[in-house]
C-alpha cells in the first residue's frame, strides 16, 4: 500500500509537463508580440509610439510569466516527484530552490501581481484620451492583493520566529 501511495508521486510530472508546455507557449506568445511590435517600428501610416510600447511590455510580461512557469515546472518536478541528493541541490541557484507548496503559492500570487501592474500600466499607455475613474479599480485590487500576501508573509514569519525563539528563551529560563 506504502509503494502505491510513493508511486502517486509521479503523476504530479503529468502537472509539470502541462506547466512545462504552458511555459513554451508563453516564450512563444512573447516573440510573437515583439515581432508585432517590429510592425510599429516601421510604421505605414498613423501608428505612433504608443503601440511599440505596449508591444514591447506585453512581450516583457508574457517573458517573465515564462520563466515563472519555468521554475513552477521544475518546483512541482523535483520538489513532489523526485527528489534532488543534496550535493547537487545546493549547486543550484537559490532562485530554483523551491522549500514547498507554499512558496509556489507565494511565487503565483508575487506573478499575478506583477502581472496586474504590467495590463494596468498596458492600458493606461493604449488610453490617449482622458484617464477615467474606474481604471483606479485595477489599482486598488492590485493594492489589496499585495496587502494581503504581506500579511500572509508577516504571519508565517512570525510564526516561525515564535517557534525558533521558544526553545531558545525556554533553555535560556532554564540557565538562570
Amino acid at each position: 500500500m506504502l509503494r502505491f501511495a510513493l508511486a502517486l508521486r509521479f503523476v504530479t510530472l503529468v502537472a509539470a509537463v502541462g506547466v512545462g508546455f504552458g511555459a513554451i507557449m508563453m516564450f512563444w506568445l512573447g516573440a510573437a508580440k515583439l515581432a508585432g511590435g517590429m510592425n510599429f517600428v516601421f510604421p505605414a501610416e498613423g501608428t505612433g509610439a504608443q503601440s511599440v510600447i505596449t508591444a514591447v511590455m506585453e512581450a516583457t510580461d508574457a517573458f517573465l510569466f515564462g520563466l515563472v512557469l519555468v521554475v513552477f515546472a521544475y518546483g512541482i518536478t523535483f520538489g513532489f516527484a523526485i527528489d534532488l541528493p543534496s550535493a547537487v541541490r545546493a549547486k543550484l541557484p537559490p532562485w530554483m530552490q523551491v522549500e514547498g507548496i507554499s512558496e509556489l503559492k507565494n511565487t503565483l500570487i508575487e506573478i499575478i501581481v506583477v502581472y496586474l501592474i504590467v495590463d494596468f500600466a498596458t492600458d493606461v499607455a493604449e488610453v490617449e484620451a482622458r484617464v477615467s475613474w474606474d481604471m483606479l479599480l485595477k489599482p486598488a485590487a492590485i493594492f489589496l492583493i499585495a496587502g494581503a500576501l504581506r500579511l500572509l508573509r508577516n504571519t508565517r514569519s512570525e510564526d516561525h520566529t515564535r517557534a525558533d525563539i521558544g526553545p531558545a528563551r525556554a533553555s535560556g529560563s532554564k540557565e538562570r
